[in-house]
């Protein structure tokens, strides 16, 4: 009998929350229930969600940046179709696939510097697992630089320069030849370089835990370093890449920023088929792949799939025939003045961390005594707290998806399809102004739901104490 997916997505309608505890993950259902996003989502399409009610929702979250040119594209879609209408084989193994010599040569196109060779994986963190691989053989050298408040994801390799303790815990000892600097401290940068065994120093130019936009300067000084000490500079741009922050890549905003090694993923595919890019130059390429009998030494058997080439080559089209990358600078300044302009009336706003579409609203201690001891009372629950009272209005008052930015920062992150429209744009500040209006007023409706989710915070502290 044929599988019919329509009937099981029917059969499972409001019950996947309580399938989804039961054989995959019971503690993240526990998390989306607190937090309010136990939706039964039924469609998507473009910027927006609907649920089961046929509710529309702002998808604002974008599965943390992979729908940069929205949901169900068309371009994409034909794309697909084209490649399941087709009898053209793939994953032959010993072959050379058209599609991804295709990709690999429109990437490279549109890269700064020299890079012209490409290896394509199956994620972000795969991607970044090829990075430091590769430039260990490049270097014969064992220790990797990361930065504080990084997130490069969360493979064993990956892992190990993460900037944020909470993801390692309980796997470590993870690699043990890294290093982690401060963003900005050329001095400790130089000296952890100079000990001559560094093979790579890896950054996000825009760090997706708090929206954090690296400094210009440091980060060409922080080249030269690496050119003075035969170090390669890995630039994960899995996040800030593909458009989202108003250039093709993020270090292109800085003029003469040439990594040796870019990493890719998330919206490289539209968001319909896995896929990574680990893009760099063919004389590090030369020094992995540096015999017949190591000609496939780093590979992976789903990389170069005929749909994600596919994928990958329609999302690249649609940025270019909509213009989307200007278009991500237009709505980002749009974003940025709004914000900005409701500064001055709300104590516990503080500003924005603006690039193209990669937005940060920064949150802070307020003034006033009232506010200030509400303020003192969340963080003394849980430093992850406050960004939640603008999170959860936002959904449940105003059907709009967003994120907290990263663990103990009261910033909360968009990350909006590239092809929204100018309506969008106003349902989102006119919603955040709504929020602010009440969350200035303690006690209050959201101070009520913040302590309910302290509460939970608390217990679920307390039950680790006892088990830990």
């Amino acid at each position: 009998m044929p599988l019919d997916i329509n009937t099981i997505l029917a059969e499972t309608r409001g019950k996947n929350f309580e399938l989804f505890e039961e054989y995959v993950n019971p503690v993240f259902v526990k998390v989306l229930r607190i937090i309010g996003f136990n939706r039964s989502w039924i469609r998507g399409e473009g910027a927006y969600l609907w649920d089961e009610n046929g509710t529309r929702y702002l998808d604002f979250l974008a599965n943390w940046g992979v729908f940069t040119i929205g949901r169900r594209h068309p371009a994409i879609r034909a794309a697909l179709q084209q490649m399941l209408d087709s009898d053209f084989p793939g994953w032959v193994g010993f072959d050379a696939p058209p599609l991804a010599a295709v990709l690999a040569r429109e990437l490279i196109n549109r890269v700064p510097g020299n890079l012209d060779t490409v290896y394509f994986s199956n994620s972000g963190a795969e991607a970044v697992e090829a990075a430091i691989k590769f430039a260990r053989a490049t270097t014969g050298r064992p220790r990797t630089i990361h930065l504080s408040k990084a997130f490069h994801g969360l493979t064993m390799g990956a892992l190990s320069l993460n900037g944020e303790a909470s993801f390692r815990r309980g796997f470590e000892p993870l690699l043990p030849e890294n290093s982690l600097v401060v963003p900005g401290d050329l001095e400790a940068l130089e000296a952890r370089l100079a000990l001559g065994d560094v093979a790579s120093f890896v950054f996000e130019p825009i760090q997706g835990k708090g929206v954090n936009i690296l400094d210009d300067k440091y980060l060409l000084a922080a080249q030269d370093l690496c050119r003075k000490y035969n170090t390669l500079m890995i630039c994960d741009e899995i996040q800030s890449g593909m458009g989202r922050s108003g250039r093709f890549l993020a270090c292109q905003w800085i003029e003469g920023l040439q990594p040796d090694i870019i990493c890719l993923a998330k919206a490289l595919s539209g968001g319909y088929v896995p896929l990574g890019a680990t893009i760099t130059r063919r004389e590090v390429y030369d020094r992995v792949y540096d015999s017949m009998d190591r000609a496939i030494v780093h590979a992976s058997t789903y990389g170069m799939g005929n749909m994600a080439m596919a994928a990958g080559l329609a999302t690249l089209s649609v940025l270019d025939d909509e213009n989307l990358i200007t278009r991500a600078n237009e709505l980002g300044a749009r974003f940025r003045k709004g914000i900005e302009a409701m500064v001055p009336r709300f104590e516990f706003l503080k500003g924005v961390r603006q690039r193209g579409l990669m937005i940060g609203i920064e949150f802070g201690k307020p003034d006033s005594m009232s506010l200030k001891a509400a303020w003192a009372m969340v963080n003394k629950i849980d430093e992850n707290l406050f960004a939640q009272a603008i999170v959860i209005p936002l959904l449940d008052d105003h059907h709009i998806l967003t994120q907290v930015a990263g663990h103990g920062v009261p910033i909360v992150k968009i990350l909006p399809p590239l092809n929204i429209d100018d309506a969008d744009v106003e349902w989102f500040l006119k919603a955040l102004e709504d929020v602010m209006v009440k969350l200035h007023k303690f006690p209050g409706p959201a101070w009520e739901v913040l302590m309910k989710i302290g509460n939970h915070a608390l217990t679920a502290k307390k039950r680790e104490g006892r088990t830990g």
